[in-house]
């Protein structure tokens, strides 16, 4: 028996890694179409033949305004909505053309972020072991991970996880599910992809709109995210960025109702508590130091007491792309990755990822940045 065990153990180690996962190489892409901000109301009322709702169009403009973004970018354009009126009202019978729309553009979206990540990881896409994809625009299997896969040219083999209506945490639990797989798996190579698409949350306003009701409509925007993970970097060309210290996922008891994302049959449908953000701020100075052991990044940097600067990348990215959902924090690792390059800061060599989803869940990953 002893000698059993002895072996299992042998085996156990020879199948782990040496050492920490980390993050090999990130890429990121958008749809080509951009609307201001400044724009959108007037764009968003009447594309969606509203614009007789002024009072509740001036409601939006106010809202627009404080989310601090200056631009987003969509898949849907007005010809899409034009082709399928029923994507307005959000009408049963639109379910299956937002999906359909979906099956044919998130695998696009997503191989474009995941052949750049590819690309600066400096191995071929049939090196990859594992693929792991996030999303909130669909639910249905296969997805958007067997045409990306597809398109990527990855082997047969590859062993694909999906996940789905997981809301902006979605993100930070694909990378920690992705540290798992890479430190458990010798030589494991780990593509996590995140990919948003709002057709699925887009419709039209309607009189007597909550602010529940319009916050996607203002905050949310499409993107791709995508990121190589792996453990034991040492093929030639591969160079760690972010080592993967430790991840933690907490759920704050009694937030149930903070935040929602359902799938129903007018669509995806986001219900966001209109006091998230101070919601959040009395709450996460105890989820970070509990995940250290020692959605509104405003409210987080005062209950924090951070310098602006810690979050001046969050803040690029949300200003310059608005909430892709779970593919927002890999463009904000992109962005600091970038700053640190350029600017060689020092100081963000240790920091935290977080992500909020429903739940009201915090996701969380201690980071060390190589030099």
């Amino acid at each position: 028996m002893a000698t059993t065990l002895a072996t299992l153990r042998e085996i156990r180690r020879a199948q782990r890694a040496d050492g920490p996962a980390a993050m090999l190489a990130i890429g990121t892409a958008n749809p080509t179409n951009c609307v201001l901000q400044e724009e959108f109301p007037d764009y968003y009322f009447r594309v969606t033949n509203k614009e007789h709702l002024t009072d509740l169009k001036e409601t939006f403009k106010k809202l627009c305004r404080i989310t601090g973004l200056e631009k987003r970018f969509f898949h849907h354009t007005e010809a899409v909505l034009n082709a399928h009126p029923g994507l307005l009202d959000g009408t049963s019978s639109a379910l299956d053309a937002r999906l359909d729309i979906v099956a044919k553009a998130a695998p696009e979206l997503a191989a474009s972020a995941a052949a750049k990540a590819i690309t600066r990881w400096g191995r071929p896409a049939t090196d990859i072991t594992h693929l792991i994809v996030s999303t909130n625009s669909e639910a249905r299997s296969p997805g958007a991970e067997l045409g990306l896969a597809t398109l990527l040219g990855l082997r047969p083999d590859v062993c694909r996880t999906v996940l789905q209506l997981n809301g902006c945490a979605a993100g930070c639990t694909a990378l920690r599910l992705a540290k798992d797989l890479a430190e458990n798996n010798r030589g494991a190579r780990v593509l996590v992809v995140c990919v948003e698409l709002t057709i699925t949350t887009f419709r039209a306003p309607h009189e007597g709109d909550s602010f529940g009701t319009l916050i996607p409509q203002a905050l949310f925007g499409d993107g791709a995210g995508a990121v190589v993970v792996g453990a034991d970097a040492t093929h030639p060309g591969e160079r760690p960025l972010f080592e993967m210290v430790s991840a933690s996922q907490a759920l704050v008891p009694g937030s149930e109702k903070q935040l929602n994302v359902r799938l129903g049959e007018g669509g995806i449908d986001i219900d966001i508590a209109f006091n998230l953000p101070k919601f959040v701020a009395q709450n996460i100075e105890r989820c970070l130091l509990d995940a250290s052991g020692a959605l509104a990044v405003n409210g987080v940097e005062s209950a924090l007491g951070l310098e602006p600067r810690k979050l001046a990348p969050s803040r690029t990215v949300v200003s310059d792309y608005g909430n892709m959902l779970s593919a927002t924090v890999i463009f904000v690792l992109e962005e600091l990755r970038r700053r640190m390059d350029e600017e060689g800061d020092k100081a963000a060599e240790w920091g935290m990822l977080v992500g909020f989803g429903p739940g009201f869940t915090v996701e969380t990953m201690v980071l060390h940045a190589t030099k």
